[in-house]
């Protein structure tokens, strides 16, 4: 066990405990007490995100007991069910919906061809006597409602059963290529809240978030979060850039305050993320977490985390709701976690900064056309998370490369412009820390909402960045037609050498495993988690699959396709949804759009590679931090999982690389979350010591969950994928096999 000072508080990392804690006098046999019914209502549980399960039936003294009631084979890899009134809803069957019985996992209903859906979970709701429920979840662009009863379509929701998101944005709908959120909203009262994923392309769409009468699909109310002349903060942009910026999205959780009223939206950087010159000023309400009034949208307050984002330091965690005890008084706050590693803490109804927060000067960018903001936020409580600086001394001495590759990187690493966290991305190496996907990112936050308790999954991922010019390649030549269609839509997610990122699985090799017509389907229709790219010209998808038929360096260092499975038939309700994209639908996504009139042109610089580096800091790559607020102090902080390369040296505690995962807590001193190597694991909350761990067969991409039925409590994981993320390739070290899917482990009965 690895232990040092941070501020006062002992961090430990690699606490591994493989036995279960039992409390004096506790009797770990004793047969479990029944529980109460509960349901899990939307991607988090409950409209506060907080993750967190009272009156639980497992505790610390029966955790060890756990075992596997029920599995369900075909799930979707990262989507997390809902569960209400004894059915489990999720994904499942070659991107099915599905409604699975709570207790054994067994098929109620299947509605077949559901791909392009909120890939992460969905949305429920119900009427006040119970005789209306609902599934609304997003699908190619359009919202839509199903019975959750049977399965059916709700064609009088919308316009013959959906809702078109391209429209109402302010923006020619033909030429938005995405607006969907992977992410669900949240139900609030009558209200679907909805953020939305815009890409980060130049030109993309602006992230508005809208509200929809639930029985109707009526948009309800709309905050533009790249405001319009004559609201607030309007005057932090150029006047025009309402019609042509974009991003400024909430495309990860929304929180809601049911007593107050009150939404907390987290917003994402405007696009293009990492180079602003067309967009001068603070840019308002980028970067920021803002408070709704979620039955009007009227803003009532907001605070900007990262001003003229330059650094894609999006806001995606769930705002975590608790009370705490501050200057002799008891406080409700509101505490977001960013990509900076930082926790940011806020009073609930007023905004203001709990602990100060100071504007501090930092770097300016040398970019040409740019004017970078002279000073970012910086909390001075509680500490950090995540890592924030990073130089040669911080490689991990266990990379895998040889002597002269780890010369050369410890050599670009030392020439690189290292001037802090918030060092403008330049034409040359630029250090990018804690990472486009560092810090703090969705489903990584939980809390105990009575007791001023937060907990983060941190990740340090740095980067090395620089901004390319119009067609230049990588230190190559100029790029390939194909190439820059790869580059432009493909690369955010596939990664910048087609080996795959934890947004999307490798292309290497793909024009092997799928003809060329199965290629163009999904380019312009979308599948999964993919959203569709109507928008190609013939020429684009020609030019790109002819760059993806080209053999890529370090191919073999991707996932492998595999067989693909064969699902048993089951009780098909129906096929699809309300309405589908076909066609062409214009240029999209900022590929030929132009400026408005009277705008001048911007050069479109883009990054070479999408934060990732090849090599790693030390360890630990992905941690959780416990906060208690009271304080302010961090408790513990261990590591998320183990690398398996590392685990083979005997290490432990180590966390994987990219996690995404959720988590969940209960009032019996337990804390679940997957650390990505197929193991879920039960941490002591007062120690951060793991009193459990439970083998599944797949790589857990979800987010755990806890409901009852029956008496009988259930931890659910989605565990459906048979690949590791990429970067973290090698088999999970001393993992036995285990089940696949949705599997439900509880207590005996």
């Amino acid at each position: 066990m690895l232990a040092f000072r941070h501020r006062g508080s002992v961090i430990l990392t690699g606490v591994v405990v493989f036995s279960v804690v039992a409390a004096i006098g506790a009797r770990p046999d004793a047969p479990p007490q029944s529980v109460a019914d509960r349901p899990w209502i939307g991607y988090s549980g409950t409209l506060d995100s907080s993750r967190y399960v009272p009156g639980s039936q497992i505790t610390r003294e029966n955790v060890g007991r756990l075992e596997v009631a029920w599995t369900y084979p075909y799930a979707d890899t990262i989507s997390t069910p809902v569960v209400a009134h004894g059915l489990v809803y999720g994904r499942g069957r070659n991107g099915a919906l599905v409604a699975l019985d709570a207790r054994t996992g067994a098929e109620v209903w299947v509605r077949e061809n559901m791909q392009g859906m909120t890939s992460r979970g969905i949305n429920y709701w119900e009427s006040a006597d119970g005789s209306d429920r609902r599934l609304l979840f997003a699908m190619q662009d359009y919202l839509q409602a199903i019975d959750a009863r049977t399965g059916a379509l709700i064609k009088s929701f919308g316009q013959d059963g959906a809702v078109d998101l391209r429209e109402g944005l302010g923006r020619d709908a033909s030429q938005i290529g995405r607006i969907q959120s992977g992410t669900p909203g949240q139900v609030f009262e009558n209200l679907l809240i909805l953020g939305s994923a815009t890409g980060e392309a130049y030109m993309s769409p602006p992230g508005h978030i809208r509200a929809y009468d639930v029985v109707t699909g009526r948009e309800v109310w709309q905050f533009h979060t790249i405001p319009h002349p004559g609201e607030f903060g309007y005057e932090t942009w150029p006047p025009e850039a309402y019609r042509y910026v974009g991003g400024a999205n909430a495309w990860g959780e929304l929180t809601v305050d049911p007593a107050r009223g009150i939404v907390f939206v987290p917003t994402g950087s405007p696009t293009y993320d990492y180079y602003g010159a067309d967009r001068h000023g603070a840019n308002l309400f980028g970067t920021s977490l803002v408070a709704l009034d979620a039955r009007t949208g009227k803003r009532l307050w907001h605070f900007q985390l990262v001003h003229h984002d330059l650094w894609d330091f999006d806001t995606s965690s769930a705002p975590q709701l608790t009370t705490i005890r501050h200057g002799g008084t008891t406080r409700d706050v509101v505490a977001l976690a960013g990509k900076t590693g930082f926790l940011y803490v806020f009073d609930r109804e007023t905004g203001e900064p709990i602990w100060p927060i100071e504007e501090r000067p930092v770097p300016v960018s040398g970019m040409p056309g740019e004017k970078s903001w002279p000073t970012q936020p910086f909390p001075t409580d509680p500490p950090p998370f995540s890592r924030q600086t990073f130089s040669e001394d911080d490689i991990t001495p266990y990379a895998n490369i040889t002597p002269e590759e780890r010369a050369a990187f410890r050599a670009r690493v030392r020439g690189a412009r290292n001037l802090g966290m918030f060092t403008p991305i330049d034409f040359v190496d630029t250090v990018h820390l804690p990472g486009s996907n560092g810090g703090a990112l969705f489903g990584t936050t939980a809390a105990e909402p009575d007791r001023g308790i937060v907990y983060v999954i941190g990740q340090d991922n740095p980067g090395i960045l620089r901004l390319l010019r119009p067609g230049e390649g990588r230190g190559g030549p100029a790029a390939s037609p194909g190439q820059q269609v790869y580059q432009r839509d493909c690369q955010v997610c596939h990664g910048p050498a087609r080996v795959g990122t934890e947004n999307g699985p490798s292309l290497v090799d793909v024009t092997t495993r799928l003809d060329e017509a199965a290629i163009r389907a999904t380019m312009t229709g979308g599948r999964g988690r993919m959203p569709a790219f109507p928008h190609l010209t013939d020429e684009d998808m020609a030019a790109v699959i002819a760059y993806l038929a080209i053999p890529a360096a370090g191919a073999g260092r991707g996932r492998a396709a595999g067989p693909a499975p064969v699902f048993p038939p089951g009780p098909a309700v129906g096929t699809g949804g309300a309405r589908a994209r076909t066609g062409a639908a214009g240029p999209g996504r900022g590929a030929v759009i132009r400026y408005p009139e009277g705008v001048p042109d911007t050069p479109r610089y883009v990054i070479n590679e999408y934060g990732t580096i090849g090599v790693r800091m030390k360890p630990p790559y992905t941690t959780i931090t416990k906060y208690d607020l009271n304080i302010p102090a961090i408790v513990w902080q261990v590591g998320l999982g183990d690398d398996p390369e590392l685990a083979e040296m005997g290490m432990t505690g180590t966390g994987m690389t990219q996690m995404r995962n959720g988590a969940v807590v209960t009032d019996t001193g337990l804390y679940f979350a997957s650390g990505g190597d197929n193991k879920i694991r039960a941490y002591d909350t007062t120690s951060g010591a793991v009193v459990w761990t439970g083998h599944y067969g797949g790589t857990f991409r979800g987010a755990p969950i806890l409901y009852a039925i029956g008496g009988r409590q259930y931890l659910l994981v989605p565990a459906a994928g048979n690949r590791l993320p990429a970067g973290n390739q090698r088999a999970p070290h001393g993992t036995p096999p285990g089940p696949l899917g949705y599997v439900a482990f509880a207590l005996p009965q």
